[in-house]
């Protein structure tokens, strides 16, 4: 009994520590969900059942939950208490009809302070399909746009930095041209300071409008590579200055949604691709792989360049955002900026735009090898949503679950990943 105490205690603190929207010390009172299947998934039609663990100090705690559950991100189909005995409780949320997600919520007060945790489950979560449909003159809406700023010469400017560089690598502040004349695309570009011919990496930015400082590990493992911001801010402003700027942006993701040929979001995707130019126009390139990646919005934007640009060789991409917009629309979730979750935004002509933007008709584009990454607890960039585009990827992929994560990933993860994009140059 000890032992077996002793190691709920150990995880609790562990798995608290990295939960989603922890504080920056773990909580007094804790939550254990555990699904009745260890792969989290289910067939649709299939009974699931939460075992839910309250402990305090890690002792197991007899007190009243309430809960609510529901497809995730989505009203709830029932709410409800229950009392724990000798700290368990267990909580049927019944099944699905469709593939998709359900969602657990719980909570619980103990001497006058809320604790709450949740927990999704799939349901043949393989079989989710999209919701949004692909313009029939999607190709051409995109080959018109990357024609249109190839026409813009590049005019890169390129800064070394020593104060950035280190013993292996130099660092360089670029800006090119993109989009319109004058209108400038900033980067932090990593170079191996060994001489040799690299393989490119692509390395597009999560979402706002932040301070970006140079990271130089994808260097040091071999690749030259280049991470932008997408607003055409230089970067070398202050964290400060930046927060001023942001809020004179504002809702980026939502301007000009009524009109597809100036969304924000088109210089953005072009700038992707004017991004690659640029790095295969270095003669240090080693003339064959061109590698792209990131998370959230770096994740939709990595797709998004995979699906544009057949340079590209293979892709790594975390909890993409823009994904499946239009899920609620159908009742089902959908990803950053949840945009049609507005009532204001559900008109035709801004559902008409982000048909052209949502990431699932890039994702249907890919020919490159991928490794595709997330996590069931995510109300960033939900689980149906990431599998609504990675379901429709007709490419070799690989697809790393971690189902208790949020909208984050594990250290692991970065090593597959990483470990996956060298070994697709021959690093490895």
């Amino acid at each position: 009994m000890k032992r077996t105490t002793f190691f709920i205690l150990s995880f609790l603190i562990c798995y608290a520590s990295i939960a989603q929207n922890s504080p920056a010390r773990f909580p007094m009172v804790q939550f254990l969900l555990t699904p009745d299947h260890d792969n989290w998934h289910y067939r649709t039609g299939e009974i699931a059942e939460i075992k839910v663990m309250v402990t305090r100090f890690g002792i197991p705690l007899d007190l009243e939950i309430f809960y609510e559950y529901g497809p995730e991100m989505i009203e709830p189909d029932k709410t409800g208490k229950i009392k724990t005995k000798n700290g368990v409780a267990m909580i049927n949320i019944g099944t699905m009809k469709e593939p998709g997600f359900k969602q657990l919520k719980v909570q619980t007060t103990v001497e006058g302070k809320t604790y709450r945790d949740q927990i999704k489950v799939g349901f043949d979560p393989l079989k989710i399909e999209p919701t949004v449909k692909m313009p029939d003159d999607f190709d051409e809406f995109w080959g018109a746009a990357l024609a249109e700023n190839a026409k813009l010469p590049m005019d890169a400017i390129v800064t070394y930095r020593p104060e950035f560089s280190t013993s292996t690598v130099d660092v360089y502040l670029v800006n090119m041209q993109n989009y319109s004349r004058n209108k400038r695309l900033y980067g932090w570009l990593c170079k191996p300071k060994k001489s040799g011919k690299y393989p490119v990496l692509f390395h597009p930015p999560g979402a706002g409008v932040k301070h970006i400082d140079p990271w130089t590990f994808f260097a040091d493992q071999g690749f030259i590579s280049l991470a932008i911001e997408i607003h055409g801010i230089n970067p070398e402003h202050s964290k400060t200055e930046y927060k001023e700027i942001s809020r004179a942006v504002g809702d980026y993701a939502e301007q000009n949604l009524d009109d597809k040929d100036n969304y924000y979001y088109k210089s953005a995707y072009v700038g992707c691709v004017r991004a690659i130019d640029y790095l295969t126009s270095l003669p240090e390139w080693d003339g064959v792989n061109v590698l792209v990646t990131g998370g959230s919005q770096g994740g939709a934007l990595s797709i998004v360049t995979a699906g544009l640009d057949k340079r590209v060789t293979a892709l790594a991409a975390y909890y993409p955002a823009l994904t499946d917009q239009e899920g609620y629309l159908h009742n089902r979730a959908g990803s950053w900026p949840h945009m049609f979750r507005k009532v204001v935004n559900n008109t035709p002509q801004k559902i008409e735009t982000m048909k052209y933007y949502d990431v699932v008709n890039f994702a249907k584009k890919i020919t490159a090898p991928g490794f595709y990454s997330f996590g069931y607890n995510d109300n960033t960039c939900p689980p149906t949503t990431s599998y609504s585009a990675y379901n429709v990827i007709d490419a070799p992929k690989t697809l790393e679950i971690t189902p208790i994560t949020g909208h984050w990933r594990f250290g692991e993860t970065d090593e597959k990943s990483t470990a996956f994009l060298k070994e697709m140059c021959g690093l490895e």
